[in-house]
């Protein structure tokens, strides 16, 4: 084979639906709206006050891919710790607010890019609203209103019941007017919840009434599995009608498994450049090679190939030669052997053993002609 080979998806790639149009941000440099990519970001769990391990954790998720990170400021300690990490961290840094209002002015002093208050918690913090918005102006800050459903208002709780829909989606319009009688809008706004149905119905509620823009969030998901499924499902419904310009994916695990998560939700949508995916079937009965362990093996190998590649490794002949001649790099295989296909013509066909081995030396090959330097990434697809 000669000249050039063309990888990756059809340049716009199609999506779901334009973005909701609205006010932009700039978060640390992280243009954040809808004249901005989609980011994602996480939250250290390590005690900010303990500088060298909330910078490493920092590190761990800035290699990640995350685009900005919070950090909890509980005391004042913390308070004391952000200016070190907000100056030393490769991303911007998020102070995460709660309970006292003095830890807000400490974080914009210390060069925090961005604050989340929570004002369902905040002693007072209503009748703070102009001092705050006075600091954060004068110091070019956006502001987070982050309202969740564990600590609403207890004005709201009291008026609804519950945390409903209607609730959360008030209780955030309600702060964002404060902020605008004082001349302050440079806000994004959550309204999180733990069940995903309450969730998507107040941002849809909130997309309706405001064009701050948004970030989204399934408060206290629960483990990887569950917190996963959950984040999914509803970033997809809302990212899919363009609701949505900043994401966290909440996960009882590492945080950089919530950038891992939420950086494939986003590139399943076509709303972040594709990087390494395996489709694989289920496999079946008229399988003829091991194909979980195919998919495994392969997926070890090509880690951290950033090139637009879509690899298809298929296990048996209904499927198998058509989803390998769609795919920039596939096999079909079946009878002890592998036939190898890039853009649609067989290469070559091998024995069983030297399948993954092949199609990663392919893989490699195909990385180095095509000059890629990484803006997008390998798509392999097993069946």
């Amino acid at each position: 084979m000669s000249g050039p080979i063309g990888l990756g998806l059809p340049t716009p790639p199609p999506v779901l639906a334009p973005r909701r149009k609205t006010r932009q941000l700039s978060v640390g440099g992280v243009g954040v709206g809808s004249d901005s990519p989609i980011s994602v970001q996480s939250m250290c769990t390590t005690p900010t006050h303990d500088v060298n391990a909330t910078l490493q954790q920092i590190a761990e998720l800035t290699a990640a891919g995350c685009d900005m990170v919070r950090v909890a400021c509980p005391r004042q300690e913390d308070a004391d710790a952000l200016a070190e990490i907000a100056r030393k961290s490769k991303i911007p840094v998020i102070a995460d607010i709660h309970f006292q209002p003095k830890y807000i002015f400490a974080a914009i002093d210390a060069g925090c890019a961005a604050v989340r208050v929570n004002p369902g918690n905040i002693k007072e913090f209503d009748g703070r609203v102009k001092e705050v918005a006075k600091a954060a102006g004068a110091a070019g800050i956006p502001i987070r209103i982050g309202v969740n459903a564990g600590s609403l208002d207890p004005r709201l709780m009291a008026k609804y019941g519950k945390a409903t829909p209607e609730a959360l989606v008030e209780s955030a319009l309600w702060e964002a007017g404060l902020f605008a009688e004082h001349g302050y809008e440079d806000l994004k706004i959550s309204v999180k919840h733990n069940d995903p149905v309450i969730m998507v119905e107040a941002y849809r509620q909130l997309a309706a009434a405001c064009d701050y823009p948004l970030h989204l969030g399934v408060t206290e998901a629960g483990p990887a599995f569950q917190g996963t499924i959950k984040s999914a499902v509803a970033f997809g419904a809302l990212l899919s009608e363009g609701i949505g310009d900043t994401i966290r994916v909440s996960l009882s695990a590492p945080p950089v498994e919530e950038i891992k998560v939420g950086d494939a939700i986003l590139q399943s949508l076509n709303l972040r450049p594709r990087k390494l995916e395996i489709v694989s079937c289920p496999s079946c009965g008229r399988a003829q090679v091991d194909v979980y362990k195919l998919a495994d093996e392969v997926t070890a190998g090509l880690e951290g190939l950033e090139v637009p590649l879509r690899v298809a490794v298929m296990g048996c002949v209904v499927n198998g030669p058509g989803e390998a001649r769609e795919a920039d790099l596939g096999v079909a295989s079946g009878n002890g052997k592998g036939q190898i296909f890039v853009k649609g013509e067989v290469i070559k066909t091998v024995p069983e053993a030297q399948i993954v081995e092949t199609l990663i030396e392919e893989a490699m090959r195909i990385a180095a002609e095509s000059g890629e330097t990484g803006e997008g990434s390998p798509v392999v697809t097993i069946s």
